[in-house]
């Protein structure tokens, strides 16, 4: 089939809930198979034009409202109906924003929601294996606000399928930095932190993709509990502290790091009660230890997941053939953290570059990705990566809203 270009606009508001991403993007017209699985990504031809994007930070009362959802044990059902067309509204301006400051309208619009649940492996619930997600953000509202359609709810498919519904940003991973020669790690540090291993000259079933734990997330509460700002800006207050090895050594010890992939994390593993411990674990330390050592929580726990699940996989020739990591997120821009990652990864014989390097810039990834997979649905093309996420087959993901 043959498409034509297409402006899409992608929006995202991760699991640190600090705002929202999004990203304008022109997709050239293609000639693919109704079925085709992402082709090879090529710097001269790319798959995507990036026209603009724009971060927006959350009213400081809406992000205590979604900070207080998220896994909340006990929430009124009218706040989180009141919260769901709340942010919708808010994505809308966001677009509208956007599509005003880079002078473009948008065709389509892929919305990923803000997550206020997500458990990817089945437990039981009232008799019944259950695995459930919950991305809260009413698209109704967005496509009639910018007058698009929108494409939202991706990660249900993927679970119906078989999957644990994330990560999903692999398939912008593979599309992107597939190289026939250059092994690669795609590491993308939001809320989450999460990994793409890429070999050279892969096929999208040798893709292995998993949260490694907590990005900025921890990071980000503890500095908010302990110094009243609502992240570590540049990593400042990390590099005055101390790092407490043991506190690190004594939590990567827990079951969710040993766990071999697929595998998600998110606020429930590493929420208000992990902070908790976190810091009980830190003891009479001074502040800015508390910081350090979440922060090497982060890094220590990426490394530690590239030693157990992405350089063993396939022997001594599979670890030869990654040479580099591409670093993304927000805390791209945390120097200590990044800092500390160049220490790690120069042991494992790796280089660290940034997705800047290759036309994205780091905070817009996300949003990108969102942006690529609603076209693809448009398309009714599959975009989720069953070998990353565990599905058994390939799902077309999300649900469109017309305005």
């Amino acid at each position: 089939m043959t498409t034509k270009d297409m402006i899409v606009t992608g929006v995202m508001s991760g699991t640190s809930a600090d705002g929202i991403n999004v990203a304008i993007v022109r997709v050239p017209a293609v000639k693919r198979a109704a079925s085709a699985q992402p082709a090879r990504s090529s710097r001269s031809h790319p798959h995507f034009e990036l026209l603009g994007h724009a971060e927006y930070s959350y009213p400081k009362r809406v992000r205590a409202a979604v900070l207080a959802a998220m896994n909340a044990s006990q929430i009124s059902v009218a706040d989180l109906a009141r919260l769901n067309f709340l942010l919708g509204e808010l994505y809308a301006d966001a677009v509208l924003a956007t599509e005003r400051k880079f002078q473009v309208k948008a065709e389509l619009v892929g919305c990923h929601g803000q997550t206020l649940y997500h458990q990817g492996e089945a437990q039981i619930f009232l008799g019944r294996k259950i695995a459930a997600t919950w991305q809260t953000g009413e698209a109704a509202i967005l496509a009639a606000r910018v007058g698009a359609p929108v494409v939202s709810d991706f990660r249900p498919a993927d679970m119906a399928a078989g999957g644990q519904g994330a990560p999903l940003v692999p398939f912008l991973d593979y599309v992107l930095f597939r190289d026939p020669r250059i092994g690669r790690l795609m590491q993308n540090i939001g809320g989450i932190a999460n990994l793409t291993a890429i070999p050279a000259d892969s096929t999208a079933n040798d893709v292995i993709a998993f949260d490694t734990g907590p990005g900025n997330m921890v990071i980000d509460a503890v500095t908010e509990k302990l110094f009243g700002q609502p992240f570590d800006r540049n990593g400042k207050i990390a590099a005055s502290g101390r790092v407490l090895d043991k506190v690190v050594q004594k939590i990567l010890q827990r079951s969710f790091f040993r766990r071999t992939p697929p595998k998600t994390a998110g606020r429930e593993e590493f929420g208000r009660e992990f902070v908790r411990e976190f810091l009980g674990h830190c003891g009479p330390c001074k502040k800015q230890d508390a910081v350090a050592t979440t922060t090497a929580l982060t890094v220590r726990s990426i490394a530690d997941a590239i030693r157990r699940y992405a350089i063993p996989r396939g022997g001594s020739n599979r670890k030869r053939s990654f040479q580099e990591m591409i670093l993304s997120g927000g805390g791209a821009k945390n120097i200590a953290l990044v800092a500390m990652l160049t220490g790690e990864l120069a042991t494992l014989g790796l280089r660290l570059r940034l997705s800047d390097e290759f036309g994205l810039p780091s905070a817009a990834k996300e949003a990108v990705a969102f942006a690529i997979m609603a076209h693809e649905t448009w398309h009714r093309r599959p975009s989720n990566v069953p070998s990353a996420t565990g599905a058994k087959r390939a799902a077309v993901l999300g649900k469109i809203s017309y305005p």
